[in-house]
């Protein structure tokens, strides 16, 4: 052993410390960056050196500084933090379309019964030319509030697309900046040399991407990672980064699907259910689900109404003695055929019962032999699907409408979005002009008998069919007998019935309603009305529909009442989503900060420490010099 060994330990204990301290200080300079890890010198002890004695040590070696990493948490952290995202995403869009249900008299609900409300006028001067400018101006205003309701839904929808854009142009370039890392990664691996700085601004990166798009990672043995989006496609692979584009959805342009794309192949289509987390994942939630429901809720209401206030507006006569044109028009139901598709069918949808239609989209789908129906609110079966072609070609009724294939074949694997009230309230509006052409007198009217002995009275004589007879005279009498009141009608064709108290008679195409009870012998005549100006019987027949059941089982009221609590629901289940998201985000973080992250009470204390044994090393060497020059002076 010699001289030299003793100043080699010292040289080596000092470079030690001095790497300790350094990383140390680089420690706590680097306490607050965002995503910064700590790292710390690794010590290994020298070789020794054999002597006839036995070994003497050599001092010590730095092997290297290695950052303090968790590949568990650091995953953990990330996916929480992509859930976090997409749910405060959601959360913000649904609370912009709760106000689109406004509530109290500035709702729906409200301003449709103010429709109704106002043939009550009507109905108590049938001719005043204001109490029938009322009532079409309140129709005026609902049309305008469900329009507008259903605009603003498609100016979220708009947003939406460009929200989606705008994130997937910012997860591309952070993409692009991961596969920059990764191939300096691999090249400093590859040397041995692991880059400290580069992995944290990496992990720094797939966070950031994870804010706008789940991501999966997968690590390579030569320090590169893989992310990969939806079922596995793959957006960074190695050095090379694809890219994430916005394309138009196969049925609607209007909204928007997520691609991936490497600049040569064609973009493979990332199915939007894989997509749950991230900015964009909660934006596309609220797309395919959240703003498909409003819209068809409010459809379904706008298709309800319009619908019966239409019919009751047909069965009834204007002021010119006319029978009433429609109040409202809705527009027709929309059938979107898939961009896919190869055959040449033409499918076509139409209303039949307004009453029974579901707020809900429709998928149609021709697998070679028989055509499926899919109800996509709840994605059930639709009743009696699957249909044959002969089935379809002849009309298939379901849940209020018609389905029926127009023309053409299709091809195996074609299919239809069928969109029976998604249009309804952007395109509701009044289509009656002129006040006087509100139906508000009944087709016919019925006079008692003027030799009567009962207490009966005409109670309401209205149409319930647009079939009448406009010409319609009849005569009705009454026989009693063990309690039972008989009627007999005379008008051309004959009728006969039992009548019971609170029930209507209801004589081709309309239905005569009783107040009190008559007697045997007592008669009714009906005859078509002369007089439409002082004729009130329509009018109420429009009053009475406030309570009737429009809206699949429904009153208006309840049915936008129902609308209102769905989206009410909704938002309430995603701020507690988003705040038990948040909470876990934000305790994943913790967890992975705590690991990783740097305490600066424990660097000062590991300061001093290194302080201290960078001055003892400092001390060997003192010694060593010492003795080497006392030896020099002995030799001299």
């Amino acid at each position: 052993m010699s001289l030299t060994s003793l100043m080699s330990i010292g040289q080596t204990a000092m470079f030690a410390s001095y790497a300790q301290m350094q990383t140390t200080s680089n420690n706590i300079s680097n306490a607050n960056t965002p995503g910064y890890s700590r790292e710390q010198a690794n010590l290994a002890v020298g070789a020794g050196q054999q002597t006839s004695v036995g070994f003497f040590g050599s001092g010590v070696d730095v092997t290297g500084v290695t950052r303090a990493y968790d590949q568990f948490l650091t995953a953990q952290a990330n996916v929480s933090n992509s859930t976090s995202a997409a749910d405060s995403s959601r959360l913000t869009q649904l609370k912009q379309l709760q106000s689109v249900f406004s509530t109290g008299k500035d709702g729906i609900g409200y301003a449709a019964g103010q429709v109704l409300n106002a043939f009550a006028g009507v109905a108590n001067s049938p001719s005043d030319s204001s109490a029938r400018q009322v009532a079409l101006s309140q129709a005026n205003q609902l049309a305008a509030m469900i329009q507008g309701a259903g605009t603003q839904i498609t100016t979220m929808q708009a947003g939406i697309v460009q929200d989606v854009k705008a994130n997937l142009a910012t997860v591309n370039g952070l993409a692009q900046q991961v596969a920059v890392l990764n191939q300096k990664i691999a090249s400093y691996q590859s040397s041995g040399t692991a880059a400290n700085d580069l992995l944290d601004q990496r992990d720094q990166l797939v966070k950031q991407i994870g804010g706008y798009v789940n991501v999966t990672t997968v690590p390579n043995a030569d320090g590169t990672v893989g992310l990969f989006v939806g079922a596995g496609q793959n957006l960074v692979l190695g050095a090379t980064a694809n890219q994430l584009t916005a394309v138009a959805d196969p049925y609607d342009a209007t909204q928007v699907q997520v691609a991936v794309t490497d600049g040569n192949s064609p973009a493979v289509v990332v199915p939007s259910s894989s997509i749950s987390g991230g900015s964009v994942g909660g934006l596309l939630q609220v797309q395919n689900s959240d703003l498909t429901d409003a819209r068809n809720l409010l459809g379904q209401i706008a298709t309800g109404f319009s619908a019966a206030v239409n019919q009751q507006q047909a069965l009834g006569l204007n002021l010119s003695g006319q029978p009433g044109t429609a109040i409202y028009s809705v527009g027709t139901p929309q059938v979107l055929p898939a961009s896919t598709n190869a055959g040449s069918a033409s499918v076509g949808v139409t209303i039949g019962n307004a009453s029974q239609v579901q707020a809900s989209d429709y998928q149609l789908t021709f697998d070679g032999t028989q055509y499926a129906l899919t109800r996509l609110s709840d994605h059930s079966t639709a009743p009696g699907s699957p249909y044959t072609a002969a089935q379809l070609a002849a009309g298939v009724s379901v849940d209020g409408m018609t389905i029926r294939l127009n023309s053409g074949s299709p091809n195996a694997g074609d299919s239809f979005l069928l969109r029976p009230v998604g249009a309804a309230a952007q395109n509701m509006k009044t289509v009656l002009a002129d006040p006087n052409g509100l139906a508000a007198a009944s087709p016919f009217i019925a006079t008692m008998g003027t030799a009567n002995q009962g207490t009966a009275s005409v109670g309401s004589l209205t149409a319930v069919s647009a079939a009448y007879n406009p010409a319609l005279t009849a005569n009705i009498s009454f026989t009693s007998g063990s309690g039972a009141y008989n009627w007999t009608l005379s008008d051309g064709t004959s009728g006969t019935g039992t009548w019971t108290a609170g029930n209507p008679i209801n004589l081709n195409g309309f239905a005569l309603q009783l107040s009190g009870v008559p007697s045997s012998g007592d008669t009714i005549s009906v005859a078509p009305t002369s007089a439409v100006a002082a004729n009130n019987g329509n009018a109420l027949a429009f009053v009475n529909l406030g309570t009737a059941t429009l809206i699949n089982g429904q009153n208006v009221t309840d049915a936008y009442a129902g609308a209102i609590a769905n989206v009410g629901v909704r938002v309430q289940s995603a701020t507690a989503a988003s705040t038990a998201s948040t909470a876990a985000a934000q305790a994943d973080e913790t967890t992975r900060a705590n690991n990783a992250g740097v305490n600066l009470d424990e660097e000062a204390s590991r300061l001093i420490q290194y302080q201290q044994s960078y001055q003892a090393a400092a001390k060997v060497l003192q010694v060593a010099q010492s003795i080497f020059t006392t030896l020099l002076q002995s030799m001299a």
